[in-house]
């Protein structure tokens, strides 16, 4: 079944983590034994063969920059034009990888459309097609540098990431979006971008819902209702989404999946982390809606973290093939679960675009 991803760092990976992401999985692991400067080294899940092994051919790729001050103990950049430095850096990537005809930009209806048709046609070695997505807009420096993203092609952007941000206050903060977050939603809206609300906190959220009126969704987000923490959603904000004809992305990262992680310390094996969690929290959302329209797949695989923090029947992301017969065990129909493994977004994409 053709996949679409939500929510890949795929730049981020090959900037910051220096992995060749044309090379398979097994291969980015080898080079990485006995490295130890970051938690999840050798355990990468991600790699543009591997997409292509498990039919994922779409995707929201991501830029991201956090801007931090003195007193945060968050990583990140010390200014706002060092942020804008590196997603220009995670750009040229992009950029590099199309010329090496191992992606795509999509960035309007005819685009998406073209590549649906390439991907559903068979043949091989076809280019992944991303959507390029700003998390966190830290690293916009005025609204002069959005307008110059967009006509870079990027088509979807998050206010905020962790902590508080320049525009909005991200997951583990609190506070609203104030006059610069008021004033980047409106430009947000004039390109008719879509607002990702993903890691708002309760706060900014509601008050983000309330300023702007174009398309939103979540590109990789779970339910609050199975694990209790301000970065997953409350019934009553999924209701919201649901009444803005939203998707929700659901993502894999452990400690989103099963309540209790200890970080450093539990594992996916001590925990029982797999797949059917994803599919609990996918299936949370469908009863919520009362149909199979708002939810999708929005990994996060490689964001930070890997194996040591992904469900144990995952070995990389083609495995994401084993979701619909989990769906299917569960009684959802052949129609329904080819909407939230691929359909949902990219109507989603095609309403928005139109």
């Amino acid at each position: 079944m053709f996949i679409f991803d939500a929510h890949l760092d795929l730049a981020m990976n090959a900037m910051e983590w220096n992995r060749d992401l044309t090379l398979p999985v097994a291969k980015i692991r080898e080079r990485e034994k006995g490295m130890n400067d970051k938690p999840d080294r050798g355990n990468n899940t991600v790699s543009l063969p591997a997409m292509r092994d498990g039919n994922i051919g779409l995707c929201v790729a991501t830029q991201i920059a956090r801007y931090v001050s003195d007193d945060s103990t968050l990583p990140g950049w010390h200014s706002q034009q060092q942020a804008w430095a590196q997603t220009q850096g995670q750009l040229a990537w992009y950029k590099s990888m199309e010329e090496a005809g191992e992606m795509v930009q999509i960035t309007n209806t005819e685009e998406l459309n073209t590549h649906f048709a390439l991907w559903t046609n068979g043949g091989s070695n076809k280019p992944i097609g991303y959507i390029l997505s700003l998390e966190g807009a830290d690293s916009i420096v005025d609204i002069h540098y959005l307008e110059k993203s967009y006509e870079s092609g990027l088509r979807a952007i998050g206010p905020a990431h962790y902590g508080p941000g320049v525009y909005a206050h991200g997951t583990n903060a609190d506070g609203g979006i104030g006059r610069k977050g008021r004033e980047l939603l409106k430009k947000v809206e004039e390109l008719n971008l879509i607002l990702d609300v993903t890691h708002l906190c309760d706060t900014s959220f509601w008050e983000t819902l309330d300023t702007y009126k174009g398309p939103v969704w979540a590109s990789h987000n779970n339910c609050r209702a199975l694990v209790d923490h301000n970065r997953q959603f409350s019934d009553l904000q999924i209701k919201e989404l649901i009444k803005r004809k939203s998707v929700i992305g659901v993502a894999l990262d452990a400690w989103m999946m099963v309540p209790n992680w200890i970080r450093g310390k539990s594992t996916p094996q001590d925990m029982g982390v797999s797949l059917e969690q994803m599919a609990d929290n996918i299936d949370h959302i469908c009863q919520l809606a009362g149909n199979a329209l708002h939810v999708g797949i929005g990994t996060d695989l490689d964001g930070a973290f890997g194996k040591e923090q992904c469900p144990t029947d995952l070995d990389t992301i083609a495995d994401l093939q084993k979701l619909p017969d989990l769906l299917k065990k569960r009684g959802y129909s052949k129609n329904d679960i080819t909407r939230i493994m691929q359909g949902n977004f990219i109507r989603f994409l095609q309403q928005a675009w139109r």
